[in-house]
């Protein structure tokens, strides 16, 4: 489904994507993990269109997208979270939710005044799918809750069940069990499971929590240095000597 091939992005003399390439299979819930400094953030910039690379092509369902912008990465059905939650603090879960889809008529002023059956029509079908995504995600008894209000592991929720309301073929989750406590991590890992299973979303996920991403992801992708530098099974990615390395800072002696 993805495929990115020699991709590269310095700042200055740092070279934070250096000459990368991996691929993600559909279907799959695919770990990227790596030390802190390894490119991982970067690269899902790269990828997401915040960013634009100095090299390297990236592809999705065997379509270049390097060099496109965020709203058109987004409406190729890729989405992505943020490590920091970026909810609409002063609306309720409900609006955030319904915030998300593009080319909405009520957004032309005069559909409002000459369209309004068809604006009430297809607002009233949006609250309805906000409703059963809420549900989903167990949060519906906070559809009303100003977001801002919320935990910060209910607000990684949150960030999960507002990337659905695109209909989205990729996620890209960035760290989501960070700051999380164990019970909402295990909702939320329960959740990625199920999105797979039932919906067939593909995900790629950076995470710094082991055991998440030992429990949940299949096959797992280590990048040390800008690069990949392993990929595996989590059995495979346990045993080798070279990602103990780079955790423990080897391949600097």
């Amino acid at each position: 489904m993805l495929e990115v091939k020699d991709l590269r992005k310095s700042f200055g003399g740092v070279h934070a994507v250096n000459h990368c390439s991996f691929t993600v299979k559909k279907g799959t819930i695919t770990g990227l993990i790596g030390p802190n400094g390894a490119g991982k953030t970067t690269l899902f910039n790269i990828i997401t269109g915040f960013y634009q690379p100095d090299g390297g092509k990236i592809f999705f369902e065997g379509e270049r997208i390097d060099g496109l912008l965020p709203h058109q990465i987004f409406k190729r059905k890729i989405c992505r979270t943020f490590q920091i939650t970026r909810e609409f603090p002063h609306m309720t879960l409900l609006e955030n939710l319904m915030l998300v889809p593009g080319d909405q008529l009520g957004e032309k002023i005069w559909n409002t005044w000459f369209r309004q059956n068809s604006v009430k029509k297809q607002e009233n079908k949006l609250r309805h799918k906000a409703q059963e995504i809420l549900e989903f995600f167990e949060l519906h008894h906070l559809k009303d809750e100003y977001a801002g209000n919320l935990s910060g592991g209910q607000k990684k929720l949150l960030e999960l069940a507002k990337t659905l309301m695109a209909d989205p073929q990729l996620v890209l989750l960035d760290e989501p069990g960070a700051g999380v406590n164990r019970t909402l991590m295990n909702r939320l890992v329960d959740n990625i499971k199920r999105l797979s299973l039932e919906k067939g979303i593909t995900f790629l996920i950076v995470e710094h929590d082991m055991d998440l991403v030992m429990n949940l992801c299949n096959p797992i992708i280590v990048m040390s240095e800008g690069r990949k530098l392993s990929e595996g099974t989590p059995e495979e990615i346990r045993n080798d000597h070279r990602v103990l390395e780079a955790y423990l800072g080897g391949q600097y002696r």
